[in-house]
């Protein structure tokens, strides 16, 4: 597995629940420029619109070699490839007040196929964020005390 992207804010600023696989329907430029990993999954989410899927604001750059008129939109929204029930059971899900379905992480699987990994969250307050820090630098520090000592 060949990890292209990943998401780290998403697990900043929200609560993670579920998380599903899902195929990608691209073109041929935006597969070559994903092989080169030229992704950003920042700021963006998907949508669940008429029974389907739609990853939008995902950011897939043009390699700098591809001929001008072949150039794809980088900020294009994407299908992604699920099964109904998937798409039933994420909709049940977003249809909850404070949930929404965010991109965790892209990658081509064993098959090389081009893959994105969704999660159901829940965005996080301020003061959930201050907490969550306070308690991985406790562990940060608990983990390097008990090293230090041989344990």
């Amino acid at each position: 597995m060949k990890v292209v992207a990943t998401n780290r804010k998403a697990y900043h600023d929200y609560d993670i629940f579920d998380k599903y696989e899902a195929g990608i329907e691209l073109k041929g430029s935006e597969v070559k420029a994903l092989r080169a990993g030229r992704a950003n999954l920042k700021d963006s989410f998907v949508k669940i619109k008429d029974g389907e899927a739609w990853w939008v604001q995902g950011h897939i750059s043009n390699l700098d070699t591809t001929y001008s008129a072949f150039r794809h939109d980088e900020r294009r929204p994407r299908k992604l490839l699920l099964h109904k029930h998937e798409i039933a059971k994420l909709a049940g899900y977003t249809s909850e007040r404070g949930y929404t379905l965010v991109p965790t992480k892209l990658y081509f699987n064993n098959k090389n196929k081009a893959k994105l990994e969704i999660a159901v969250a829940k965005g996080r307050k301020l003061h959930d964020k201050r907490r969550v820090m306070k308690e991985k630098e406790l562990k940060k520090e608990a983990a390097a005390a008990m090293k230090r000592y041989g344990f």
